[in-house]
């Protein structure tokens, strides 16, 4: 009964060919909900711990988690063109590759189901048993643009926050940049080592949330018109969220099913057997060399876009503050002003008369610390992002977060984030 519209899906599977015509997101959706579903009965069974039932429970897993990295990349590919993203003509093309890699280890997969259902003594469906048929979501017909979104207010209000948060999210990420592939050899240095499931779930919620919020706060009703820029950092961390879930997924799969990891005879035995099915270095390949580094490149772009935004929308105003009392701008303070701009992302400069230093800028700051030593000013006006200059206020208030001879001091609670 669990296994029935799982098998009768892999019946599909077994009778196409590479047109990849009939993968459409609501076969991957099916496949993806049948295999979930019949994943938890086994386990619920026990057929983690069955010599008999383990392959066929491993290989509704392997369709679980492939199903949903390819319904990830489908919708990437049907969106595409409405994400106002440039230069994706090369990003298509791997696309496109990946996802017909995808497609392929289920048509091979599908036969070896097929044929486990049958030594377990289990019914597969005829292939007259209730026709499927899986329809396209893409047609050339849209509904009327009906609904315009007004609130300019909270719109800016929330633009600034969310600009904010994908400069941050982007800082979390950048131990993970890379600017060419890696070599298949090394990917299994890296993976799960350095690269892993775990880390790269944490960004694809912190995506998922940012998205979220820009749906709801934003623009609620939809990008059709409006600010180019806005839809363009949509488009960047709504690519960048799908990516890092099939990321997500394909690195599961490996770390759990593929990964060598001294498991006992039988485990041994079931991933050998997955391995012949499914490379890993291709899986992994794909994972990274496309998922992975494409999300880089995609949040390297929309960091850039996030400052424009971001600089577009603050409210700005100027303070006057001290200096740091007897030892001046040196590193310390320089550093700790510079975080706290680095934090919100919107540009504040330390102006000295008719010069101007950029104060996320540690060095610039210790330039701008010479010519305040040097001609013995006494206090200094920052301008720009008034979210900034409230922190570097507080922060001046306590002398920069040390005593007069340098030494550290705790910091107020309001500026927690810079410890």
């Amino acid at each position: 009964m669990f296994s029935f519209d799982y098998l009768k899906f892999c019946g599909y599977l077994c009778n196409q060919v590479p047109s990849w015509l009939g993968f459409t997101k609501k076969l991957y959706l099916k496949l993806a909900t049948a295999s979930q579903l019949l994943e938890d009965f086994l386990d619920y069974h026990g057929a983690k711990n069955n010599r008999e039932w383990y392959f066929y429970r491993e290989l509704t897993s392997a369709v679980r988690h492939l199903s949903f990295s390819s319904y990830s990349q489908k919708h990437i590919l049907n969106r595409l063109r409405s994400y106002s993203l440039r230069d994706t003509a090369t990003f298509e093309q791997e696309g496109v590759c990946t996802l017909h890699f995808l497609n392929q280890i289920l048509i091979d997969i599908s036969p070896v189901i097929v044929e486990e259902a049958l030594r377990l003594g289990i019914r597969v469906p005829d292939s007259g048993d209730r026709p499927v048929r899986f329809p396209t979501l893409e047609t050339d017909e849209k509904l009327d643009y009906d609904i315009d979104d007004q609130d300019q207010d909270q719109q800016k209000k929330y633009t600034v926050r969310i600009a904010s948060e994908l400069l941050n999210i982007y800082k979390r990420f950048s131990p993970f940049e890379f600017f060419s592939p890696y070599a298949r050899r090394e990917l299994r240095l890296i993976v799960p080592e350095k690269i892993n499931e775990a880390e790269i779930r944490q960004f694809e919620m912190s995506l998922h949330n940012l998205q979220s919020s820009f749906d709801t706060y934003v623009i609620h009703g939809g990008l059709r018109f409006g600010s180019r820029k806005l839809k363009e950092l949509r488009g960047l961390f709504s690519v960048t969220l799908h990516l890092l879930e099939m990321t997500g997924r394909l690195l599961h799969f490996y770390e759990r099913h593929l990964f060598e990891a001294g498991y006992k005879s039988t485990y041994k035995q079931t991933q050998t057997r997955l391995s012949s099915l499914i490379n890993p270095e291709s899986l992994l390949d794909r994972a990274i060399n496309y998922g992975l580094y494409y999300a880089s490149s995609f949040l390297t772009v929309g960091r850039d876009v996030a400052r424009d935004i971001l600089n577009e929308n603050i409210e700005r105003s100027a303070v006057v503050v001290g200096i740091p009392e007897k030892m001046g701008f040196h590193s310390r303070p320089c550093l700790l002003v510079a975080k706290i701009v680095q934090h919100f992302g919107g540009q504040v400069e330390m102006c000295l008369g008719e010069d101007r230093f950029d104060a996320s800028s540690v060095l610039d700051l210790q330039w701008a610390g010479g010519k305040v030593q040097k001609e013995k000013i006494r206090s200094v006006r920052f301008e720009g992002d008034v979210r900034a200059l409230a922190d570097i206020k507080i922060l001046a208030s306590v002398n920069y977060g040390e005593d007069t001879m340098g030494k550290d001091v705790p910091l107020p609670r309001e500026l927690n984030y810079l410890r």
